[in-house]
């Protein structure tokens, strides 16, 4: 990647354009903005920087943990944990912010929704524009078919269908929320019961003919029953909340060069 900015330096530390540059690709951008990844990469590692050298400053000694199965720290990683869990005291959510965060919003707090459906899978790479042609014309063949006799899809899946559920006729039994892709749980909640999709829903597996045969939307929980996981997401946006304001309170008294981090 061709430098877009000049090297950045954090009180007088250099990070250079290298590392800026291979920083970019943990940064997706638009392939035609290019430069919103290595300013997004600039900032993450004077951050980083700022951050190592408060613990630096302070004396810590890496003490790295093990974050999952068979992956440790990095020093730095350490060092960078070990700062922020010194220096943050985030604020205790108490359960009027809880109950205020559930009432705001009472649908988010739904069981998730049951739904039975048949599928037509005819399947596309990514990327294929040749194939996707070809399974869209199919796909139009069939859905002219179909609705011509409905009853006609269990036959054309189980002649047609690339999924395991051909044998089934495509059906695929009891379905909750969070158990297919998000486009084809997107096609089902815009189908009414008994309906068959119009237009074939994309997804990397390639397109799905979707017929909804039922669904049952799930009931309001009631606090109790989330209020760990409102407890749980109201502490992260605290803890974020404070390491912003940290970040921000070291950037103030930093030079920092190459980079507007304070504008961050």
């Amino acid at each position: 990647m061709t430098p877009l900015l000049s090297d950045v330096t954090v009180n007088g530390e250099a990070i250079t354009a290298e590392s800026i540059a291979a920083e970019a690709q943990n940064h997706p951008a638009p392939k035609s903005k290019p430069g919103l990844a290595w300013k997004a990469a600039a900032r993450a590692l004077a951050i980083r920087t700022l951050l190592l050298q408060e613990a630096q400053q302070r004396g810590l000694v890496p003490d790295p943990q093990q974050v999952g199965e068979g992956k440790v720290e990095t020093d730095e990683e350490a060092l960078v944990r070990q700062i922020l869990d010194l220096a943050l005291d985030p604020v205790v959510p108490t359960e009027a912010e809880m109950r205020a965060t559930y009432e705001a919003n009472t649908d988010r707090w739904r069981a998730p929704t049951l739904y039975e459906a048949a599928h037509i899978l005819l399947p596309v790479r990514p990327g294929d524009q040749v194939g996707l042609a070809a399974a869209q014309a199919q796909a139009e063949a069939l859905l002219a078919e179909i609705r011509r006799s409905p009853r006609a899809f269990d036959t054309l899946a189980r002649e047609n269908s690339a999924c395991s559920s051909r044998e089934a006729g495509g059906r695929l039994g009891q379905l909750i929320s969070g158990d297919t892709v998000p486009e084809f749980e997107a096609a089902m909640d815009a189908l009414d019961e008994g309906a068959i999709c119009e237009v074939p829903a994309q997804t990397r597996y390639g397109l799905h003919i979707i017929r909804l045969d039922a669904r049952a939307e799930g009931a309001v929980l009631p606090f109790d029953a989330v209020a760990p996981k409102i407890r749980e997401l109201l502490e992260k946006a605290a803890w974020a909340t404070a390491a912003r304001d940290f970040v921000a309170m070291l950037a103030a008294k930093a030079e920092v060069t190459g980079i507007a981090l304070k504008a961050a």
